[in-house]
């Protein structure tokens, strides 16, 4: 089939290039404009575009999409016999989903209904999911409320973290679009209405909802900081500074101490903390403007001691 790409991040670029190793067409791909990231905030391409250009694939970085009719005409004169949008960033408007023969389908990261939304994946974890997922389903009006081709279950475990169960996800989903994507076209394949009552929303994360409360169970906390590594990382007070952490451990604890109290500063083990409900070991922790340490170092370097307090 003649696919149009929308995407945008790193989990997209996954999707794209199972599309393009497949006996499908991508006859182009729409992502957003480029935008100043990292530390010296240069403008850069997006990772999408970065790898639409390797291959020479027709690309779009519209500024906007709802009332464009330039841009409705070139997707028009494109001709796709169906759009996949994989984070691509913006709703796309009812005019644009239904141009191509089979419409638009989408590439999820839950188990739909649960999670719809922006932030599916740290969701999951913060709450403390056993598995999520993805679904191939087709976009409507409704954010994320189409019906599903196809899900698959994906286990999280206590050493994932944002990190490796968006790159788990990507991958799983680019498999399963591709399995998709032949089945519509052989017509193989039947939709599925989501139960609207079980739905659940992911909403967006807040850079607020990186500081720590240590009155919170080890549990709770753990899910927090492995959720948010990459943004906005959890953080707590400490030394009158917003210390960032980046790693930690559940360990078992019976100690009368208060939440956020350090129960022991190891240079072998690291910095063991009081929890709410249990104790956490803190293995990577970042102080403003300075790379990630070992708690080990940290106790070394800044000469951190047992009955100091974390806030």
């Amino acid at each position: 089939m003649r696919v149009l790409f929308w995407g945008t991040p790193d989990f997209a670029v996954k999707s794209l290039k199972a599309l393009i190793e497949s006996n499908h067409q991508v006859v182009g791909v729409v992502t957003q404009p480029d935008k100043p990231r990292g530390r010296g905030q240069k403008i850069q391409p997006t990772p999408v575009k970065e790898e639409a250009l390797k291959h020479n694939i027709p690309l779009f970085q519209p500024e906007k999409i709802k009332n464009n009719q330039e841009f409705l005409e070139t997707i028009k004169k494109i001709n796709p016999d169906i759009s996949v949008v994989v984070a691509y960033g913006k709703i796309l408007p009812e005019e644009i989903i239904n141009i191509p023969k089979y419409k638009t389908i989408n590439v999820h990261a839950s188990l739909l209904p649960e999670y719809r939304g922006a932030a599916p994946i740290q969701r999951a974890i913060m709450e403390g999911k056993d598995k999520t997922g993805v679904c191939i389903m087709e976009i409507i009006k409704e954010l994320d409320a189409g019906d599903v081709y196809a899900c698959r279950e994906v286990e999280i475990t206590e050493d994932d973290d944002i990190i490796s169960l968006h790159d788990k996800l990507a991958e799983e989903g680019a498999r399963l679009l591709i399995e998709v994507l032949d089945k519509i076209e052989k017509g193989e394949i039947d939709k599925k209405p989501q139960n609207h009552e079980k739905a659940t929303y992911a909403k967006p994360i807040e850079k607020s909802e990186g500081k720590i409360d240590f009155s919170r169970s080890a549990k709770e906390i753990f899910n927090q900081i492995r959720a948010l590594k990459v943004w906005p990382k959890a953080y707590a007070k400490f030394r009158d500074e917003e210390v960032k952490i980046l790693d930690a451990k559940i360990v078992e604890c019976n100690v009368n101490a208060l939440p956020g109290e350090i129960i022991k500063a190891d240079e072998k083990e690291g910095i063991v903390v009081k929890t709410g409900n249990g104790c956490l070991l803190l293995k990577l922790i970042q102080f403003p403007n300075l790379k990630p340490i070992t708690t080990q170092d940290a106790i070394r370097g800044y000469k951190i001691k047992a009955g100091e307090r974390f806030e």
